[in-house]
């Protein structure tokens, strides 16, 4: 009985475990996102430097009034932090500047015009005057806040303050610019860094051989593996059982692995040894060119589909991304394709036209910013050398959706080292990739696996309707969870 209570306790903490994992998984994706970032940086600083900026003027005996422009701007900062009023130093001289034209407008007035005869009343002169001095200061300094006008105007209904006002505008402004500098340093400059999976991982690469173009797919998932150290390749083949009569795939002298009957690959049986020379000749040429180790498996063709003994054999690869050739079937992708797009694992189809095995010119085709956006671009900078030149674009409908989509590009591209070149077509996507597919050697883009049903009957996926494209092809899904399978 206690026996059974500690196998029930262990599976159920067992299980609370891989929910956490997945849950942490899940808000790291979530959190690659810049936008969602930058919402969570102000939902969590915004309201704490409002809080110490109350404390303070609690302390100093300030009216709490006095620090509504600071949320104001200190809003502004987090959530605008690439836009020209998020620097520090003009979000504390202009706050400080307006704090100051306010004080002016009511010292001016005091001594050479009435001043107001109740506590509440607002001298509509110095209100006015304020506004003067705040705009001719800001403008004339280029130090353009928003929120200085309101300072300003804070400065003559709470005329009695003084210049305490403006001290304490400087020292408080003062302490959110520098919470927000520390911040943009160490954090939101560096995210990509800290939070961005798509820039890690993906370097133990899966390729079925399949087709005529799976030298070409080969040498494509080489280069990816090869832009990181500790990057392989596993060429992997399938064979009928009747072929080989093998049982396990084993390690040959040579540390690559085919399907043997308990031998070495001389041992193996006659049948397989074609498949295993042709993948040996491929991992070869694959190892001089890219540099890292490539091994082989031949598997055995059981009764599960060859889309699960592929990913079955990934896993026991230690592999996290499959780059498999593109094929077809029955007017659309073959069942093998769509079935490792419905897996878990990183997946990225390879369709070559003429066998190529260098892409020095890329164009990344995005819907939106994503984890799968940004590790499309990864995969860009992996294969382009240092002489390549990497383009992403995005195709919108109406000419109101063009700022929005360039705004998207370039924080895309933002946290890339590479230079990428950012554009913004106006039409169809598949008629301009089409048009730029004549000086372009690969064009890369998403699978499209997170579209309804009743999207994808209404609009197919771009990749579906690029018939007339003269060019590679790379259609990236990536799924790949790997807290879920510890």
């Amino acid at each position: 009985m206690f026996d059974d209570a500690r196998a029930y306790l262990r599976a159920a903490l067992s299980r609370s475990r891989r929910f956490e994992r997945r849950e942490v998984h899940d808000f790291r994706r979530w959190i690659e996102s810049s936008r969602n970032l930058i919402h969570l940086s102000v939902l969590l600083f915004v309201p704490l430097l409002v809080g110490l900026v109350t404390l303070i003027s609690n302390v100093a005996d300030l009216s709490f009034l006095l620090f509504p422009p600071l949320a104001a701007g200190a809003y502004l900062l987090f959530a605008h932090p690439e836009e020209r009023y998020a620097a520090p130093w003009r979000f504390v001289s202009g706050l400080t500047a307006g704090a100051a034209c306010g004080w002016i407008a009511v010292a001016t007035l005091s001594q050479f015009y009435y001043a107001p005869s109740a506590a509440q009343e607002i001298h509509a002169g110095g209100a006015a005057l304020a506004m003067f001095l705040t705009g001719a200061a800001t403008w004339a300094f280029d130090i353009e806040e928003p929120a200085a006008f309101s300072t300003a105007l804070l400065a003559v209904v709470e005329r009695a303050s003084g210049f305490t006002y403006v001290v304490s505008i400087a020292v408080s402004s003062m302490i959110v610019a520098g919470v927000f500098l520390v911040w943009h340093r160490h954090v939101y400059s560096h995210r990509a860094r800290y939070l961005y999976q798509s820039t890690k991982g993906d370097d133990h690469v899966l390729v079925p051989m399949r087709g005529d173009h799976a030298d070409a797919t080969a040498m494509f998932g080489g280069r990816l593996a090869a832009a990181h150290d500790a990057g392989k390749v596993v060429l992997f083949d399938l064979v009928d059982s009747d072929e080989t009569g093998a049982s396990a795939a084993e390690p040959d002298s040579d540390g690559r692995t085919v399907a043997t009957d308990g031998g070495t690959n001389a041992d193996a049986p006659a049948s397989t040894k074609p498949h295993a020379g042709r993948l040996e000749r491929c991992a070869d040429a694959v190892e001089t060119t890219v540099g890292i180790p490539c091994e082989v498996v031949v598997a055995q063709r059981g009764s599960e589909s060859p889309a699960k003994t592929t990913l079955r054999t990934a896993r026991e690869s230690n592999c996290d991304l499959v780059v498999t050739p593109y094929e077809e079937g029955d007017g659309g992708l073959s069942s093998f394709v769509t079935s490792l797009f419905r897996t878990d694992m990183d997946v990225v189809v390879h369709r070559s036209i003429d066998g190529r095995t260098e892409w020095g010119r890329i164009l990344v085709s995005v819907r939106r910013a994503s984890d799968v956006a940004r590790s499309m671009l990864d995969f860009a900078c992996r294969l382009a050398s240092s002489s390549g030149r990497i383009g992403v674009c995005h195709c919108i409908s109406t000419a109101a959706e063009r700022r929005d989509a360039e705004s998207m590009l370039a924080d895309l591209v933002e946290t890339f080292s590479t230079r990428i070149e950012t554009r913004v077509a106006h039409g169809p996507a598949e008629d301009f990739l089409a048009a730029a597919s004549s000086h372009t050697d690969l064009v890369m883009l998403g699978a499209s696996t997170d579209r309804s049903t009743v999207s994808r009957l209404l609009a197919p996926a771009t990749f579906e309707r690029l018939h007339d494209i003269e060019c590679d092809v790379a259609i990236v899904d990536r799924r790949y969870r790997p807290l879920d399978h510890n």
